[in-house]
């Protein structure tokens, strides 16, 4: 494993070691190529695999997602990538309507192995139209699958699984941790592809658990060692991926402790916390010693100011609290 490596720079790695194994993938998007990525993901890519490799593209989140699924129906291996999440609702004819059903469509004749990398989140002062976090809205359409690393090393592996994928990919980073060094990222080497539907179990304990997706996971990291030192102990569950989902991993932890906290940056309502809650219910509900709570981003547009926007999303004080509120 490396040391200290920051998370853009691991997904750069991912990107890179794929396109040196396998030159069928190709990358385009906006400032992909000359400036490395608008957050640096992709630096030094261009000089060593030329431009039409890394593909600068005009501003046309449709467009490009259009070519990559046209690509990957010939055979390419397209990673597109879309500035910012907020900008997939400009290219949802492509993503829902053709790349998620042509597999369908074409009764299994077609594939479209493609991946649409994009940041999600708030935090950065970047205003309602550039810090939303939209992954539950491409978990509800069949034939696409999604997915939230939460470190350096997540990402890298989880990256390089959904390249080599044939299906269509969804893929969010949170722009809050392209600059977080991680101490998890494997060498080029160990070629280490996560698997997708496996999730992480980051700590084990007995007396609630709480799954959580993205940077939600970093922070509930930080609060259980905290927690740990007033006799509190969690089970812990980095989902990693929503589509496919390890249900089972959450059922089975719930079993055991009795109690569940899901923490998801989505918007409360409508979203990934209370699909997790009824796909467990069923399973759980006489082992459960409290009801299942969850914690998200307030139901209302992110403000640009700092002051406003900061409270609206979960943060370690808000979840310790919740969790001792439970236990």
């Amino acid at each position: 494993m490396q040391k200290q490596v920051m998370y853009r720079d691991a997904i750069c790695q991912a990107l890179d070691e794929e396109m040196a194994r396998d030159d069928r993938v190709f990358m385009i998007g906006e400032d992909v190529g000359l400036i490395g990525g608008n957050f640096k993901t992709s630096v030094g890519l261009l000089e060593k695999y030329g431009d039409l490799r890394m593909k600068d593209s005009p501003i046309s989140e449709a467009g490009i997602v259009g070519l990559g699924v046209g690509a990957a129906i010939v055979g390419l291996r397209p990673v597109v990538e879309l500035m910012f999440g907020d900008f997939i609702m400009v290219a949802m004819d492509q993503i829902a309507n053709q790349a998620a059903k042509i597999s369908y469509m074409s009764g299994g004749q077609n594939h479209v192995p493609m991946v649409i990398r994009t940041p999600l989140g708030g935090g950065r002062s970047s205003a309602a139209q550039h810090s939303q976090s939209l992954h539950a809205w491409v978990a509800h359409i069949p034939g696409l699958k999604v997915v939230l690393p939460s470190t350096g090393g997540e990402a890298k592996g989880l990256l390089k699984t959904a390249i080599r994928d044939e299906n269509p990919v969804v893929f969010f980073e949170h722009k809050m941790l392209y600059t977080v060094k991680f101490d998890d990222v494997a060498d080029a080497s160990e070629d280490l592809c996560i698997p997708f539907g496996k999730a992480r179990m980051v700590s084990e304990g007995a007396d609630i658990t709480v799954v959580t997706t993205s940077i939600m996971t970093v922070k509930t990291e930080k609060v259980v060692r905290e927690l740990q030192k007033d006799g509190i102990s969690v089970d812990h569950i980095d989902l990693r991926t929503i589509v496919p989902m390890d249900t089972d991993a959450i059922i089975k932890s719930v079993a055991k402790t009795g109690k569940l906290l899901v923490v998801d940056e989505g918007h409360i309502s409508f979203g990934i916390s209370g699909e997790i809650m009824a796909r467990v219910m069923p399973e759980v509900f006489y082992e459960l010693e409290a009801p299942m709570q969850r914690l998200g981003t307030a139901d209302a547009p992110l403000p640009f100011s700092p002051a406003l926007e900061l409270p609206m999303i979960p943060d370690e004080k808000t979840i310790a609290a919740k969790i001792r509120e439970m236990v």
